[in-house]
């Protein structure tokens, strides 16, 4: 039996959620800092960072606003660490998608500071875990970082996020769908019981979004909206902090981590990699593993991405004509020693990989060009 001092971070210590969850937030900000420093990068989210600073300015707050140039990467940290050192911040607060989240639950855990994490949009879960992605300033994933704990207060306000672009919601259904591909074999045979209950919850939110992810996508503020992004933002992190380390990433997110290193990739989300990365995952486990379910899986997930519009294919992702010494890069660097990819059950080399980057359709009718 696995030992029970298992350490778990598994919630922020205060969720808001629903329409106005922001405006209902004012005494829980004001409690943990007087003096946020207010992180974002989009421009596409400026004029709300502006406003979140005047209600700050409202509540007798002095807001900092900083912003990441490039992504949550070493160079911008340090950039960010000594602006909230010389301002004297004795907050941060990180409105953004994903990698604003990452910056500003590192910064805080650096500086010893409480986080307040705003998601603008249901793409990831980061809003809500103890876990850091590092990439460099050109956006090639480097590693992940372990933070002491999650947020102080996650706000997640319904307005701020549906009015972010139908993409990211597909993109937040593809990341949190994974969560059942891959902690399902990183589990194991694992005979404690939280895990196991936090596998089985990835099986249900997996159901839910299989039921509820095209009208999300197709009806923004819908009852299935709510239900789809919140399954996204929230329940996909509450299962990984309940199932811990044994709930690992494995070959999907190991082949998101590789396609980062082409720049060709870069303008592709996280969880469109990540959706691709699960097809990848489910080929292998289907020509290496032998397992006959994983290929069933791929011929019921593969038309579903495809109905949201999400990448299934090396040309879906803008590399139908990169040159093969690139493919061979991603193959090689999600296969390096350490990588989640390694939670597989059986040995994985970067030819392996790279047959099952290219073959993620095989068997699968899949229409010429995906809507």
């Amino acid at each position: 039996m696995e030992p029970l001092t298992a350490c778990h971070a598994i919630a922020p210590a205060r969720v808001l959620r629903g329409p106005g969850s922001w405006s209902s937030a004012d005494s829980l900000v004001t409690g943990l800092g007087r003096r946020p420093l207010l992180l974002g990068r989009s421009g596409a989210t400026a004029a709300l960072r502006r406003r979140l600073a005047t209600d700050l300015d409202g509540l007798g707050c002095s807001p900092q606003a900083a912003e990441l140039r490039w992504d949550c990467c070493p160079e911008d940290l340090a950039t960010l660490e000594d602006k909230a050192r010389r301002g004297r911040a004795d907050l941060v607060i990180a409105a953004g998608g994903g990698k604003v989240l990452d910056a500003g639950k590192l910064l805080g855990h650096r500086l010893d500071l409480p986080v307040v994490t705003v998601p603008t949009s249901a793409a990831t879960c980061a809003g809500w875990t103890a876990l850091s992605n590092l990439y460099s300033p050109q956006g090639a994933f480097q590693g992940d970082v372990a933070l002491d704990r999650c947020p102080d207060l996650l706000i997640f306000d319904h307005d701020l996020l549906v009015a972010a672009p139908p993409r990211t919601l597909a993109s937040g259904i593809a990341d949190a769908m994974a969560k059942w591909y891959e902690a399902s074999v990183s589990s194991g045979s694992s005979d404690d019981g939280l895990i196991q209950q936090a596998v089985q919850q990835a099986r249900v939110l997996r159901d839910q979004l299989l039921l509820d992810g095209a009208a999300a996508v197709n009806q923004p503020g819908s009852a299935a909206w709510v239900r789809v992004a919140e399954a996204c933002g929230l329940t996909a992190g509450l299962i990984g902090g309940l199932g811990g380390a044994r709930c690992r990433t494995v070959a999907a997110h190991a082949v998101h981590n590789g396609l980062t290193q082409l720049p060709a990739c870069h303008g592709s989300l996280h969880g469109e990699k990540v959706g691709f990365g699960v097809l990848v995952q489910l080929r292998l486990e289907e020509t290496l593993g032998g397992n006959g379910l994983a290929a069933q899986a791929r011929r019921q997930l593969l038309p579903f991405l495809q109905q949201l519009g999400l990448p299934v294919t090396l040309h879906d992702l803008g590399l139908a004509r990169a040159p093969l010494a690139d493919l061979q890069e991603v193959c090689a660097f999600a296969c390096r020693p350490g990588s989640d990819l390694h939670h597989l059950p059986f040995p994985v080399s970067a030819d392996d990989l790279l047959a099952a980057l290219v073959t993620t359709t095989q068997g699968v009718a899949v229409p010429r060009e995906a809507p």
